[in-house]
């Protein structure tokens, strides 16, 4: 699979997006225009440890909402992410079996190397 999760408003993502150099085959998800489902969300998470791993604590939302403050389940942060797409931390990078999540300099150069290998 080679697929990116991404916000088109986020100048982060397109940012990395464009610093990646993309081969074809590649597909691209607007998350904002074309929401998460349950099935993708599951899908990113069998590669990786945790919904958690997966989920933003950045958004502004995550502080309005006082989630800072309780103790959440795996299942709540899956929720969360489904519910609104400001929770998933961006970009989201399926390529092959790996997955590459967020906009660390580290995670995205892993995901150029893996990519142009």
């Amino acid at each position: 699979m080679k697929k990116i999760y991404y916000l088109s408003t986020c100048n982060t993502c397109t940012r990395i997006i464009n610093e990646l150099d993309l081969p074809e085959g590649f597909q691209l998800q607007d998350i904002k225009t074309e929401p998460i489902t349950e099935q993708q969300i599951e899908d990113m998470r069998a590669r990786t440890d945790s919904y958690e791993n997966l989920f933003s604590k950045r958004a502004r939302i995550y502080k309005e909402l006082g989630l800072k403050e309780k103790s959440l389940s795996e299942n709540d942060f899956k929720n969360y992410i489904l519910e609104h797409y400001t929770f998933l931390k961006r970009p989201v990078i399926l390529f092959n079996n790996q997955i590459f999540i967020g906009n660390s300099k580290k995670t995205v150069e892993a995901a150029k190397t893996a990519i142009h290998a």
